[in-house]
């Protein structure tokens, strides 16, 4: 037994070797560093950031580098890092209403008040291949405009001005934190929005385009996305008021859902909503997009039976870490449970075997 478990560190030892020497890749390549992913692969920082719950792109970048580029593993590194810091407080609520935007658009208004800002999109590019990103140091031309600095309204609040959308619940309830507490069922809203925050973006984009093939009657518009930098404040007791510790970048998305009205409400817009860290605009569509189909009982609706209108299914299996955790583990040794299985199956064959020639007889 000891050589065996000797054996074992062994070949897990020149498996991290083995790793490390892959991460590397060509020596006669320079290395890349966190810097670089920093700065040129920002939404896969950002997509980090988000999932695994930790504002820091140096972290997140760092990951990216570490895991090689496997989003998942990089989102498990730093949600594992997380769990090492220590908490000091808890910051203010953050006044989206308040963001710098660098992009902000309406499906819903041409005229949108405090007007649409196209920002840094893919939205109207070709899908062709640049091959001009190839040549190494080229340094593309600065855009032209002002970037928009100013406190922006949310558009959803124009319509809220003729009792056309429904007003959200304004309640001073701490909600809960599902970094520290487990998800448990039913979950309010609150909660319902952390789990869709962290979940994995391919998860919620599936689900949310569910509900657009007709999978919850989910008809949307995008009644805002925007993105840019907002301050976070913290209150300090000693202080007696709160101070500005930062700013973070967020992309906020709120949807405008036609609604024929039920038994407990009357016929008008309702909302969806998505907010993530940094730049992600299909994440936070999506979330707005499940939100809403997830809302069908506190709206009085049918439930149709839809996969996105199901939270124990929709929040049980978005978050990504989990789900690896889950499928992955299958790849360690089950030796045992393996050769119980197939002694089982070897009696069953033979029992059937006999039935069989029995009959034959």
């Amino acid at each position: 037994m000891y050589v065996a478990v000797k054996g074992g560190e062994r070949a897990i030892d020149n498996a991290h070797a083995w790793l490390a020497e892959e991460r590397r890749g060509d020596p006669s390549v320079d290395e890349l560093s966190v810097a670089q992913i920093c700065e040129q692969l920002s939404l896969a920082v950002n997509r980090v950031m988000a999932e695994g719950s930790l504002y820091d792109p140096d972290l997140a970048a760092l990951a990216i580098k570490q895991a090689r580029g496997d989003m998942i593993e990089a989102i498990f590194l730093i949600r594992a890092y997380r769990t090492t810091l220590p908490r000091f407080g808890y910051s203010s609520p953050v006044e989206t209403a308040n963001m710098a935007c660098d992009r902000r658009i309406s499906a819903t208004f041409k005229d949108a008040p405090g007007g649409q800002v196209l920002g840094p999109t893919f939205d109207y590019t070709h899908r062709l291949l640049d091959f001009a990103l190839a040549a190494e140091g080229d340094t593309p031309e600065a855009a032209e405009g002002i970037a928009r600095h100013e406190p922006t309204p949310h558009i959803t609040e124009f319509l809220n001005q003729e009792g056309l959308i429904q007003t959200e619940e304004d309640t001073d309830k701490t909600p809960g934190d599902l970094t520290r507490e487990p998800l448990e069922l039913p979950a309010n809203r609150a909660l319902r929005l952390q789990s869709l925050s962290r979940g994995d973006e391919g998860f919620v984009l599936g689900m949310a385009y569910s509900t657009q093939r007709g999978y919850a009657r989910n008809h949307a518009f995008v009644g805002e996305l925007r993105i840019g930098k907002v301050d976070v404040e913290m209150e300090i007791p000693e202080l007696g008021f709160s101070i500005d510790i930062g700013e973070i970048e967020l992309t906020e998305c709120e949807t405008v859902n036609q609604f024929t009205g039920s038994k407990t409400e009357p016929p008008q817009f309702t909302r969806g909503y998505g907010l993530v860290f940094g730049q992600s605009e299909r994440k936070s569509i999506s979330m707005a997009l499940v939100d809403r189909a997830l809302r069908w009982k506190e709206l009085g609706e049918d439930n149709l039976g839809a996969p996105a209108q199901d939270e124990e299914f929709v929040l049980y299996h978005s978050d990504n870490i989990q789900a690896t955790g889950f499928l992955e583990h299958i790849k360690l040794p089950h030796y045992v449970d393996f050769q119980s299985e197939l002694e089982l199956i070897r009696k069953l064959r033979r029992e059937a075997m006999g039935e069989m020639k029995e009959a034959a007889e």
